[in-house]
């Protein structure tokens, strides 16, 4: 398997079962690769060690799970990714520089400064003002091209145009332009966040970078605006909607799906999407 592929997929692994017994063992088993080579291509690609990324993710993950389920307790979040309350705490303030208590009770649930244009203040809707423009939909595996771009969420746009013009001899009128999420900017550090940018492609496409991106239920926001904007309207769908709203994260990754993309004007129109049980 191509080294690059490897790493994807290794990172895919690591961010759906990061609530497991995760291991450098377990992992260079699941793709049947000696774990001292596996390590050592793993720090070459990201600049990072395995256990450095699995560490960083288990924290940046539970603090999502802070904003997400404001009933829980901090140990139970804790325990919930291994660690003891004392051993919680130490680790996450460690990486955050706040205690997991001190985070709880900073979480903004009517504005915030966006972090990668600290000029800028997101406002927050009310929750009825959320749930007008979101509905509940099923959706099937999408098989796509892809590209990983880990980096300041900020350079997408750009990313995505030069994503365009590299595959456009694929595109037709059926194609679907999506891109995964993984990370809160508002939580992980600007550099270390992970999205895949997405094009749908037929079954027979011969590329090597090519996945599924699987389907199920989503709570689908219709967004119509600016793409710097889009910051704004997740963190009010995901710190003020999604916690009153009884539906639970499935997965760790969002789904954003393009309907129009304006380039001119750096507008969009498309779907924010959130997997749920």
């Amino acid at each position: 398997m191509d080294r690059k592929k490897l790493v994807d997929q290794s990172i895919d692994h690591i961010i759906q079962h990061l609530d497991d017994d995760l291991s450098l063992d377990s992992i260079s088993a699941q793709f049947y690769i000696s774990k001292y080579h596996f390590s050592r291509i793993f720090k070459e690609e990201t600049g990072e060690s395995i256990y450095a990324f699995m560490k960083r993710c288990k924290i940046d993950q539970s603090a999502i799970d802070m904003k997400l389920n404001p009933m829980k307790t901090v140990t139970d979040i804790g325990l919930d990714y291994g660690y003891s309350s004392s051993n919680y705490s130490s680790v996450f303030r460690k990486h955050h520089d706040t205690s997991p208590s001190m985070f709880r009770q900073s979480i903004p649930t009517h504005s915030m400064p966006v972090p990668f244009s600290p000029e800028r203040t997101a406002h927050f809707k009310t929750v009825k003002e959320y749930a007008a423009q979101i509905e509940i939909q099923e959706f099937p595996d999408l098989f796509v091209i892809y590209e990983r771009f880990i980096g300041n969420y900020v350079d997408i746009e750009k990313n995505w145009y030069l994503f365009l013009d590299k595959y456009k001899a694929f595109m037709n009128e059926k194609t679907i332009l999506a891109e995964r999420f993984f990370n809160d900017p508002a939580i992980t550090k600007a550099s270390q966040c992970i999205c895949d940018i997405c094009m749908t492609v037929g079954q027979d496409c011969t590329l090597d970078n090519v996945m599924w991106i699987n389907g199920g239920k989503w709570i689908v926001y219709h967004f119509q605006g600016e793409i710097n904007d889009i910051f704004e309207t997740l963190q009010g769908v995901f710190n003020v909607w999604l916690p009153e709203s009884g539906y639970k994260m499935a997965k760790r990754y969002g789904l954003n799906i393009y309907r129009h993309i304006d380039r001119g004007c750096h507008q969009v129109v498309m779907y924010l999407c959130i997997p749920v049980s």
